[in-house]
Formats: C-alpha cells, sequence, structure tokens
C-alpha cells in the first residue's frame, strides 16, 4: 500500500474559488471520513483544486467519496485495482442493463483515480494514460466476452462457456471467452499505443474468422457485424451512470464501402493490395485488446510486410506530411490563421502540436523500422527514445520532441478535465487562459504562455526542417548562368535545352535530351504515374547539374537511368531526391566513378537505400545491428535467408560506398564488412539447424560452430570477398543417431548432411541476390575432405598433420557463430595449435618456399595486382603469419588474427624493430586501400589504365599514407614501387632470401 503525500504547496491553487469552497463543504457535511479529508490541509487544498478548475471532477469527487479516500489512503495502483474488481467478479452473462451500468461505474470511479493521480504528480504521462488505456481494454474485453455469449446462446456462434474461476465467487475469465471466437477487436491509435488522453475516443478495428466459430461460415458476416454494433451501442449509451467510451470504428480498411466488422482475409488483401501510407502509420500501433487476441496477433504478423516495408521508404515522408499540410489549410479555412496563437489554439493539431511529434516519430518509424525492428515502439516517447539511440533522429531534437509531448499532452488531459469533452483547444477568452494556466500550476497566464509558446516553438522548428523542405527549381551551370527552362516535352529536341546540356558538360546533348525525353514519357516503369512525372519535372534542373560534374557526364546519366529503369516505382526515390538535393551529389558521384557500384545498383536498385540513407560514417551506428533481430523475427526459414540477403545486400554496398568516397577507411570497411558476415552466419546458423532438426530431429550433445578463416577471420575484408569457412562439430560419443525427426541418421551422416545447408543458406541466390561466396578449401584434406569435419578430428590434424601454410592461415582463423562453450573449446584448440613446440621450427623455410613457388606459378596479373606482386599484401601476411608461427611458442602474445595487430605485438615483443614494423603497417594498409579502390572503381580488369574517375579516388585515398601525396599515377606508381620494396627487403631479412629458397 502506498500512501499520497497531499503537499498544499504543490497542487494546482484554485481558480474558482467559490466552486473550490462549495466542493471542500460537501465533504465537510458528509460522514466522518469526508469530513476528517476536507479537514486536513491536504484534503482540502486537493478538493479545492478540483473544485476549483473542474465542474467534472468535482461531481465525481461528491458521486464516488468512497473512491477519492481509498485513492489518497491506498494510493492510486491499489485504487485502480479496486475499481476494476467488480469486473472480475461479475458474470458476463448478466443481462445487458446490468453490464452496461457495472461498466459505466467502473469508468467513472477509474476516471476520478487517474485524474487524481495526474493532478497530484502520483504518477507520470505514460503511467496515466497506460491506465487509461488499461480501464478502456478492461471494459471493451468485459463486454465483447458479455456479446459473445449472448451470440452463443443465440445460436450463432459456438463459444465454450468456461468453468468459474477458482476464488470464491469467481466468475469466468473474459480473455478465455475471446480464444476460439473468431472476433478480433484491435485497439488502434492511441489505445493501441496504450496513450489515451483523457476524455479520448477509442479507435477500434473489428475483424473476424468466419471459419472459428461461427456455424454457418456464409452467414458470419452478420452476425460479426451485428456484435460490432452492439459493441458501439453498449459502449457508448448514455445513461443516468454516465457513459463508457466514445467509439470509432472508422480505421477499419476502405470504412465507406465495408461493414462494421471485416473478415481476416478480406482485410489482408485490401492491405497488400490497396492500403495506404496512413494505414501503414495506423498499424504501427495496432494491438488486440479484445476477442481472440492470439488471432489478432496472427492477423497483424501476416500484415507485418506492408506496414514494414522491406526497403526504405521515403515516399511516406511526403505521403503523410500532406495529410498535416490538409489539416492547416482546413484551419486556415475556419479564419483560423497559419501564425501560431495562444487563444484557441489546438494542441493536438495546430503547428507545433502533438500530431507533429507523433508524425515526426511515426514517418522516421515507417521509414527505417523495415530494416531495424527495434524502432517499432507503439509509444510515442518510446519511439523517439529509439530514434534517437539508432542515430536516426538527432539527439537534441528527441529530447526537445519528448518534452513537448510530455508537456502538450498534460496540457491535454486538464483541458479535457474541465467537462470531460474531447477538446483539444485552449480557450479563447482570458478568463478560460487563466483558468487553464492555473490548473497547469503555473503563477500566471503569462508565465504559461511563455512555457507553451517556446514548446511549439521548438517542435515546429524540428518538424519544419525534417518536413518542409525542398530544392531550387533551377541551377547555375559552371559558367554561373542559370539553367532556365529544361524542355523534354515532343518528339524534337529544344534548341534552348541542347545549349543548357551542353554548358552543364555533356557531350552529346541530344542522346541526353531523348533519354530524358523518355523518362518523361514513362518508358521506364517507375516514372509511369503522374506523381513520379511531377517530381522528375521539379528535380530535374539539379539532377542534370549534379550528373554534369562527372569526368563523363553522359555515361553516368545513362548509369542512372539503367538504376531507374529496374525500379519498379519512382515515386520513393524521387520523393527523397527532391527534398534531399545533396543526395543527388553522392549518387551522381557514384555513378560517375565507380562502375561496379553503377552495376550493382542497376541490379539492385533496393540497394540504393543505403545512399538515400546517408550511408556509413565512423561514427554511424553498427550496420549490421538490425541483422540478427531481422532473422529471429522471421516466420521460416527462406523468409530468414532473404531477409539476411536483403539487409546484407544494403549494407555491403553501403559501405563500399563509403570506402569510395573516404567517409570510412580501409580498416573500418574490412571490419564493417566481417561484422556483417559474422552477424549474418551466427544469425542463420541456428535458423538452419532449427529448419533441419524438424526432419531429421536432433543428435544428443549435438553442435556445430563456424570458424572464419582468410579476411573474414582478420576482419579485413575487401570488396568481393568471398568466406574462407570451416564447419566444425560435435556430439555425445555415446549418440547412435539423431531422434525426434521423420527420420534418423548417423551422427557423422547428419552433421555432413547439415553442413551443405548452412553453406546454402549462405551462398543461395535470391531476389537481393546472394549473401557472398563461400570458399571451404581451407578444411583439413581440402575440397576432398568432409563439408563437415569434427572437433576431434580438426584438432588431431592440426595438431599432427597439418602443413605449415595451413597453420599460417589458422594464424587468422576465429569462431564466429555457435554455442558459446564451442567456440571457446575452438579458441583453445587455435592456441595450443599455434603454439605447440615444433611448429616453429620449419615454419620461416616453408614459407619462404611458398611464397617462391607463388611468384613462380602465379605471377602478378597485370601492374595493379598489389596483392601478389613482389613486396605486395601477400608478402606482408606472410611476414606477420611466418613470424608468429617462428615465436608464438615462446611469446603466445605475439598471436592476433588482424595483420596490422600482429605486425605491432611482433614489435612489442622484439621480434620486428620498430621501423620495419612500421612500414609493413602502412604497406598493408596502402595495399588494402588500393586493392579495395581498384576493385570498386575498375573491377578486378587487367587493364593498366585506370579512368580518370578511378584514378581521382586512388590518389584522394593513398594520399594519408605516403610520404607526399602523389599529384598523378605515375606519381603513385612510383612511389608504390618504393614502399614494394621496403617490403621485399623485409621480407628476405626477417623471413628468407627468396632468390635462394633460405631462411634466415
Amino acid at each position: 500500500m502506498s500512501q499520497i503525500v497531499l503537499a498544499p504547496e504543490r497542487l494546482p491553487r484554485p481558480f474558482d474559488r467559490d466552486a473550490a469552497d462549495r466542493l471542500v463543504q460537501h465533504y465537510a457535511g458528509g460522514d466522518a471520513a469526508m469530513r476528517a479529508f476536507a479537514a486536513s490541509p491536504g484534503g482540502a487544498a486537493l478538493l479545492a483544486a478540483l473544485g476549483g478548475h473542474s465542474p467534472f471532477l468535482a461531481e465525481l469527487a461528491q458521486r464516488d467519496p468512497e473512491a477519492l479516500l481509498r485513492l489518497v489512503a491506498r494510493g492510486p495502483d491499489e485504487a485502480l485495482d479496486l475499481a476494476f474488481e467488480p469486473l472480475r467478479h461479475a458474470d458476463p452473462a448478466a443481462p445487458r442493463d446490468a453490464v452496461g451500468a457495472m461498466l459505466r461505474r467502473v469508468k467513472r470511479q477509474a476516471a476520478l483515480i487517474v485524474a487524481v493521480a495526474d493532478i497530484v504528480g502520483a504518477w507520470p504521462l505514460d503511467r496515466v494514460t497506460g491506465a487509461l488505456s488499461e480501464l478502456a481494454e478492461t471494459t471493451i474485453d468485459f463486454a465483447c466476452a458479455h456479446l459473445l455469449l449472448a451470440a452463443a446462446e443465440r445460436g450463432e456462434l459456438r463459444i465454450a462457456r468456461p468453468a468459474q474461476g477458482a476464488r470464491p465467487g469467481a466468475r469466468p475469465d473474459p480473455r478465455q471467452i475471446g480464444k476460439g471466437s473468431g472476433l478480433i477487436v484491435l485497439g488502434m491509435g492511441k489505445l493501441g499505443g496504450r496513450e489515451l488522453n483523457y476524455s479520448s475516443d477509442i479507435d477500434l478495428m473489428v475483424l473476424y474468422d468466419p471459419k472459428e466459430a461461427a456455424y454457418h461460415s456464409d452467414r458470419a458476416g452478420a452476425c460479426y457485424v451485428r456484435l460490432a454494433r452492439d459493441l458501439v451501442r453498449l459502449l457508448e449509451e448514455r445513461t443516468a451512470e454516465g457513459y463508457v467510451f466514445r467509439t470509432d470504428l472508422r480505421l477499419r480498411p476502405d470504412p465507406a464501402a465495408t461493414p462494421l466488422a471485416v473478415s481476416v482475409n478480406a482485410a489482408i488483401v485490401y492491405y497488400e493490395s490497396m492500403g495506404q501510407n496512413w494505414e501503414r502509420a495506423a498499424m504501427i500501433k495496432a494491438r488486440p485488446v479484445a476477442g481472440d487476441r492470439a488471432l489478432g496477433e496472427h492477423f497483424l504478423r501476416e500484415i507485418r510486410p506492408f506496414v514494414w516495408r522491406r526497403h526504405l521508404d521515403f515516399a511516406a515522408v511526403s505521403d503523410i506530411h500532406s495529410i498535416k499540410r490538409q489539416i492547416h489549410v482546413h484551419k486556415r479555412a475556419r479564419g483560423a490563421g497559419a501564425a501560431v496563437a495562444l487563444a484557441g489554439h489546438d494542441v493536438k493539431l495546430g503547428r507545433g502540436g502533438i500530431r507533429e511529434i507523433e508524425f515526426t516519430a511515426q514517418v522516421l518509424q515507417l521509414i527505417w523500422g523495415g530494416r531495424d525492428p527495434a524502432l517499432r515502439d507503439p509509444t510515442t516517447l518510446g519511439a523517439l527514445a529509439a530514434l534517437a539511440a539508432a542515430g536516426r533522429l538527432d539527439r537534441r531534437a528527441a529530447a526537445d520532441l519528448a518534452d513537448a509531448y510530455v508537456f502538450l499532452r498534460t496540457l491535454e488531459h486538464r483541458l479535457q478535465m474541465v467537462a470531460d469533452r474531447q477538446t483539444h483547444r485552449l480557450p479563447e477568452d482570458p478568463a478560460g487562459l487563466a483558468r487553464i494556466a492555473s490548473f497547469m500550476s503555473y503563477e500566471s497566464a503569462d508565465a504559461f504562455a511563455a512555457a507553451f509558446m517556446a514548446h511549439l516553438g521548438r517542435v515546429e522548428r524540428h518538424y519544419e526542417s525534417f518536413f518542409e523542405t525542398a530544392p531550387p527549381l533551377s541551377v547555375e551551370t559552371p559558367d554561373g548562368s542559370d539553367t532556365g527552362n529544361l524542355v523534354f516535352t515532343g518528339v524534337e529536341d529544344d534548341p534552348g535545352t541542347l545549349e543548357t546540356l551542353r554548358r552543364l558538360g555533356f557531350q552529346d546533348p541530344s542522346s541526353v535530351a531523348a533519354l530524358v525525353r523518355g523518362w518523361h514519357h514513362g518508358r521506364p516503369r517507375a516514372t509511369r504515374s503522374e506523381r513520379a512525372r511531377e517530381l522528375l519535372t521539379a528535380l530535374m534542373p539539379s539532377l542534370l547539374a549534379a550528373f554534369g560534374k562527372q569526368s563523363n557526364p553522359d555515361q553516368a546519366l545513362v548509369r542512372f537511368d539503367a538504376v531507374l529503369s529496374r525500379l519498379p516505382a519512382g515515386v520513393q526515390v524521387l520523393s527523397l531526391l527532391h527534398r534531399n538535393p545533396a543526395l543527388l551529389e553522392r549518387i551522381a558521384g557514384l555513378l560517375g566513378a565507380a562502375p561496379q557500384l553503377a552495376e550493382h545498383l542497376a541490379r539492385n536498385p533496393a540497394a540504393l537505400d543505403g545512399l538515400l540513407a546517408g550511408g556509413i560514417s565512423p561514427s554511424a551506428a553498427d550496420p549490421s545491428a538490425g541483422l540478427p533481430a531481422l532473422v529471429k523475427d522471421a516466420r521460416h526459414i527462406e523468409e530468414a535467408m532473404e531477409a539476411a540477403r536483403r539487409l546484407a545486400t544494403a549494407r555491403k554496398f553501403e559501405i563500399d560506398a563509403a570506402a569510395l568516397e573516404g567517409l570510412i577507411d580501409a580498416d573500418t570497411a574490412g571490419e564493417l564488412r566481417a561484422d556483417l558476415a559474422d552477424a549474418a552466419i551466427a544469425a542463420l546458423l541456428p535458423r538452419v539447424m532449427a529448419d533441419f532438426a524438424e526432419r531429421y530431429g536432433r543428435v544428443a550433445g549435438g553442435a556445430m560452430a563456424v570458424l572464419a578463416m582468410g579476411k573474414l577471420g582478420s576482419r579485413e575484408m575487401l570488396p568481393g570477398s568471398d568466406l574462407d569457412l570451416v564447419l566444425l562439430y560435435e556430439h555425445d560419443p555415446e549418440a547412435a543417431g539423431s531422434e525426434g525427426g521423420r527420420r534418423s541418421l548417423a551422427p557423422s551422416e547428419y552433421f555432413v548432411r547439415l553442413a551443405p545447408q548452412v553453406v546454402s543458406a549462405i551462398t543461395a541466390p535470391g531476389a537481393e541476390g546472394r549473401l557472398w561466396e563461400v570458399d571451404m578449401r581451407l578444411r583439413p584434406s581440402g575440397n576432398k575432405g568432409p563439408a563437415a569435419v569434427r572437433l576431434s578430428g580438426f584438432e588431431r590434424y592440426h595438431m599432427t598433420e597439418a602443413w605449415t601454410w595451413e597453420r599460417m592461415a589458422l594464424t587468422r582463423a576465429r569462431p564466429i557463430a555457435g554455442p558459446p562453450a564451442m567456440r571457446r573449446r575452438i579458441g583453445e584448440i587455435l592456441r595450443a595449435t599455434l603454439t605447440r613446440p615444433g611448429v616453429a621450427e620449419t615454419a620461416l623455410q616453408d614459407a619462404v618456399a611458398m611464397r617462391a613457388r607463388m611468384l613462380r606459378d602465379l605471377p602478378p596479373e597485370g601492374p595493379w595486382d598489389l596483392k601478389a606482386m613482389p613486396g605486395g599484401l601477400v608478402e606482408v601476411e606472410f611476414i606477420a603469419q611466418a613470424l608468429q608461427l617462428r615465436h608464438a611458442a615462446a611469446n603466445p602474445k605475439v598471436l592476433a588474427t588482424t595483420t596490422r595487430v600482429a605486425l605491432a605485438r611482433l614489435r612489442e615483443a622484439g621480434v620486428l624493430p620498430g621501423e620495419e614494423a612500421a612500414t609493413l603497417i602502412v604497406a598493408d594498409r596502402l595495399w588494402r586501400t588500393a586493392i579495395g579502390l581498384i576493385r570498386l572503381t575498375h573491377g578486378r580488369s587487367r587493364d593498366p589504365a585506370l579512368p580518370a574517375p578511378a584514378a581521382a579516388a586512388l590518389l584522394r585515398a593513398t594520399a594519408p599514407l605516403l610520404p607526399a601525396p602523389a599529384v598523378d599515377l605515375e606519381g603513385l606508381r612510383a612511389q608504390m614501387r618504393a614502399v614494394a620494396g621496403d617490403v621485399r627487403a623485409i621480407f628476405e631479412r626477417r623471413i628468407g632470401d627468396l632468390g635462394t629458397g633460405t631462411a634466415t
């Protein structure tokens, strides 16, 4: 029990002293408990605050003094629980009048308790709105149970009346009655989000599944429609006891053309084919509040792809903002004006109001929530916090919006408490404003007005910065002139347009004009809608100016055409580019510089999401963060694989783009690529194993782990790197076969069959392409061995049989998926293998021989093969790996999977002189930087001539890694030859002479 301490100085001072005195005197003339309460300073102050501000609350306090006294004595939580007590003992099969009267009494008492808990500050806003939502849900649930039993009595539905509760006098749980009833009642809006306001309508959606409980499925619709109509009547009917809740069913699919209750199948078909963005926003808060809750959750899962789009949905920004603009237009038509004025301002719909905060949160959720389930919080405050934590909303903006939301919702409650009216408007008259200022505990109307306007100003500023920006309709050409009007209609070229294109930098203006004219005529599917072409017209000056800046603008624009031609729809992308012209510069730069990324964009237009999202930066959130949740949230293995492919494809593109633009260095890019692969494999492995177990059961003590090797193991992945993997398993030695499946397999066969399933989950192609290519040649016995290796066999092989090159590869091995205990055991085996005495004896000699053989049999493929060339990346890695094998037995601290870290540890151990280690670390970073950029801009071509964009990117990225920035490719090649010479010299000093093949 938590008694409320009423401090008079913390309560609102009464605005209407006469009304306050009347309520105090009413209690003073009551029974002993009422008199004692009125005589106490805190009690008198509370009664004065209620009576002096709210005729409605004064009436409730007079009508239900027991509820008020119980609240003060026991605290609001216990008082509210006791107010709900009649619902736990009442019989849902009671007559309609008795049920209605009881629901109204519960509502009346709970309304008083919640209001007082709010006013005295006993509850924060989320508890106040949560209590109001709990009240609504509880009463709806009981009303539905009553109506379902009535339908069963009429022979319309099969409803099994559950047995009475175990407690004396307890009645059947309404939730049990709803199970299997085929009825779904979804709470929408503020009820769904548990944010109900004090005098709110409740938004409901009534759905049904006729196969669940109806005797005659062809007549089920009429039964459930009648039930929905009776539910509204039962909740809304006003009597001397008051009413329960005003109810709104207009959020159902196509309300103008559908009955009050809609079948589940019809609703799903509607949302999949005709659902609008505003309906997606509404569904963010939807949750079952009565009827068959499990069926309701199933329905919400089925429409999840409609609400949470696979790709970033920037079209929702303009679409939902248009609703807000219509609200303002409507208000101006009524004479409210566009400027914010205190008197009569609508705290919900007006500028700077609650709706703008909600819209900001919901639109950002719609944009990002499909990729990050952590952002799907149905509450406004929760959504703002999640968006800020994920870096999708500036933290200062999120804090301002949250503070304003709490202030405005509290103000909204005070406005509604005055007379239990669903109002959101401040009073027009000075006296009314003074009353509300007093009710909000401000000393004066001026102080209240200052706080109110400050909050509105901050909300409006953040809202407008997010929604209400658009690019100019013209841009300057390089010679400083304006693009003027660009004409792409008709079939002939406009001379003025051709001249403008030439001044923008295009070499073949006529071809460019024909290309753009095809867009305007709807040749690509993305520009066939009227809205898309409107956006394209407004966007065209900025778009052409951005592409005109590229070294080969004609080719860059052709690549953009390839991307546009593959988009299923263009409004989303064009809407965002229209609002954010700076993104055009980024897209044009990438398409102009990187044919590999351009080709990827053309094949996978969804990869545009990464660019439109702002991309990867050193301060950005972990790009793989949302992947585990998406895979876990999938309904089946195919959906899990598709979710992983979708997100990984987008993330790989974002990382490559950021690396090309110099937003992240080669070290960070390699780590991010590896982290992404780690997350995908770790998330998919248990899903694949669970799917496999449905067919073949499980092996006692069985477990599988994934060992990363190569660039994945060292977290130095380059663009296009495949994954070097080894699959390891273990099981109970006594296990004879798998159990619990449709077919039993021997343990070894079980895991050998499971391994290809794991690999297939990574390599299987889908709509987004495939996750990665997988190379398993580093497993014991290479391609000739089994696909999965038992851990004991792996240990035995590497301890007794492995070649030096295999042990060198182990220096970069790390377990990335599987049970933690098994991963720890693998780590112990790796360490024991690499530190075993005897491994060091031939490490350097074998490394020299292997490098010499590679130079003979696998020579460099052209001047830009920086990996295989003498002194290239391979030799840096060989130095690190061979020296680790040579010295790990004596000093295990030299072991590290990442090359640069291993070199640093070898320096710290005194194995490498500091200057040599520094030279190798710089060389390692230089080679990886250059290889990555060449792959992105030039591909794996052997052509020694790099195109201008590739050369420019390479010169920019390598400048910090050279003694002096190179001014051209010849200067860069000269400095690279010097670095390679240094690497070769160190190799021969520390590992061995490649001319003689002997170790030093």
